[in-house]
């Protein structure tokens, strides 16, 4: 059954203090339009600059998630990110008058009670899912992360937290279904270890933070005087170790609460992929730099399911971007081995060639001459060629690409004299010290013929 996309009924507003920052700060959530997904305007600037909830913008994440886009910077964006997911919206419109997310306390409570406040209304058009088919890891030796995405009919999450305390060691935290993350996750709290929160005083952080918006943890030997001097720092009443080794200001509200909380991380953090996701999602030792890594991993994933999915619109009459002559002014590829005849669209992340197939091409001699078919190898060679043309395409000087890795390669249906093949090349991730990625479709029609993923490096020519 179709389920629909999700916006506000009607919008609300939210504000306090910045955790680091120590500003007021004012959050006004409206809603949207369908397939506009979350956003965030920094009404504050110049312009009114408009930043999208994209794992691409993720410039920090040391103390939180941090999106910066031409200079505007909006902090601490999980919480709300996940109190929005959580709620199973789509599409919002948040509004924000300064560069740091209120961190209330520490939960994303305050969000999740507001939008039922607000209430929720279905839009007209199906929310799109990316349905996770085959596992997607992400591991990090250094720090022991390691997150994974497996099949699964609906968006569930596992996380396990791992810390050399003795307060804080092992803790596991489930959640089956979105629809249990009200009552499951949402008012789940940040936390701290003493040690990390006397160094971040110590540096002039936290100025907005109090004793009430996370759970300090204390895992070491420490005086009442100590403890009355960070106290003091907060404008806090004074306060004491429990058993469990927290400050007796608040109460836990599961025993689990931080691996709670690390679970809340991972979904606002995931909503940065850009597409509601359909999953099971196993995390051990996540983190902010971890879940964004991963949300990576899953755009990239998304971008290479909508690349497949959509034939590129092909008419003999519209303009030719690139005839041969111009090709063979960036390719060195030559008889019999030219294999793009024309470029008919080229954008910031893609380019669409065309090659004709014709019962005169020197290879059908041989393969085979009672039944031909064009060779898989030089579909993947086309593709290559049509990448090659993309990167090469605004590059001063001489220049040629070299093919490092071909993976994924698939054939799905036989090419033959007669047919138009559509070459579609996807940039994947961004060009980075000569090295490109990307994901080469070939088109019959509305029919993927073939398809794989490449990397080529580019090297000046003397």
């Amino acid at each position: 059954m179709a389920v629909k996309q999700k916006t506000l009924a009607k919008e609300f507003s939210i504000s306090g203090k910045g955790l680091h920052t120590n500003c007021l700060v004012n959050m006004t959530f409206k809603p949207a339009p369908i397939n506009f997904g979350f956003k965030f305007q920094r009404i504050d600037l110049e312009h009114q600059p408009i930043l999208n909830a994209n794992v691409d913008l993720v410039v920090d994440t040391s103390r939180g998630t941090v999106i910066e886009n031409h200079g505007a910077r909006i902090s601490t964006i999980e919480h709300s990110l996940a109190a929005l997911t959580g709620m199973d919206l789509d599409n919002v419109l948040i509004e924000i008058d300064n560069e740091e997310v209120p961190i209330l306390d520490g939960s994303s409570r305050f969000f999740v009670q507001a939008i039922e406040e607000a209430g929720i209304v279905e839009q007209d058009a199906e929310r799109e899912y990316f349905v996770i088919t085959e596992p997607i890891i992400y591991k990090n030796s250094k720090t022991g992360s390691e997150i994974v995405a497996l099949p699964d009919n609906d968006f569930n999450l596992n996380v396990l937290i791992a810390f050399k305390s003795s307060v804080l060691n092992n803790q596991f935290a489930t959640l089956n279904s979105l629809a249990d993350f009200k009552e499951e996750i949402a008012n789940s709290r940040t936390f701290v270890f003493l040690h990390e929160l006397d160094y971040l005083l110590k540096n002039n952080l936290v100025k907005g933070g109090d004793m009430d918006s996370a759970i300090v943890i204390i895992d070491r030997p420490v005086s009442q005087d100590e403890l009355d001097r960070i106290a003091d720092l907060f404008n806090h009443k004074r306060v004491e170790v429990k058993a469990q080794g927290i400050l007796n200001n608040i109460d836990l509200q599961y025993d689990n609460e931080c691996a709670r909380h690390k679970l809340l991380d991972v979904i606002g953090d995931l909503a940065l992929a850009g597409k509601r996701i359909k999953g099971r999602i196993i995390a051990t030792k996540p983190g902010h730099s971890a879940n964004t890594e991963f949300a990576k991993l899953i755009k990239k994933a998304i971008l290479k399911e909508e690349s497949r999915e959509k034939a590129p619109v092909y008419n003999a009459n519209s303009p030719v971007l690139m005839d041969v002559n111009k090709i063979k002014e960036l390719l060195p590829h030559r008889f019999p081995f030219l294999l793009v005849d024309k470029i008919i669209d080229v954008q910031k992340d893609f380019i669409v060639g065309v090659k004709n197939v014709t019962a005169n091409e020197p290879f059908f001699q041989g393969h085979f001459p009672e039944e031909p078919v064009m060779p898989g190898v030089l579909l993947v060679e086309a593709m290559a060629q049509a990448g090659g043309i993309f990167v090469l395409r605004n590059l001063e000087g001489k220049f040629s690409t070299y093919f490092m890795k071909i993976d994924n390669v698939k054939f799905r249906k036989k090419v033959v004299p007669g047919d138009t093949i559509i070459l579609k090349v996807v940039l994947t991730s961004p060009i980075r010290r000569g090295i490109a990625e990307m994901r080469g479709l070939c088109y019959v029609g509305d029919s993927i013929v073939a398809e794989g993923d490449y990397m080529a490096q580019i090297v000046k020519i003397n």
